[in-house]
């Protein structure tokens, strides 16, 4: 889970729809939005680069049509 400085999230969308991917830190503050657009069904790999961020916790809020998904990660210099 750790990583340093970049990691890959992955996600697969079973139909097109609207996607919105963000990073947010332990505040509850949006760090980084990585998605905000409309994608086809398929496999997806988007890259965060958290050279620019302090280390700690951070969680990333994917959602897609009507689903919503939180995952913790960890960033370590």
């Amino acid at each position: 889970n750790p990583f340093n400085p970049t990691t890959t999230i992955n996600f697969t969308l079973d139909r097109e729809e609207n996607v919105v991917l963000k990073v947010f830190n332990l505040f509850g503050e949006a760090v980084r939005v990585l998605v905000n657009d409309r994608r086809t069904a398929g496999n997806y790999a988007v890259s965060l680069d958290g050279s620019m961020l302090p280390s700690g916790v951070y969680y990333y809020q994917l959602t897609a049509g009507g689903r919503t998904s939180a995952r913790k990660m960890v960033l370590m210099k």
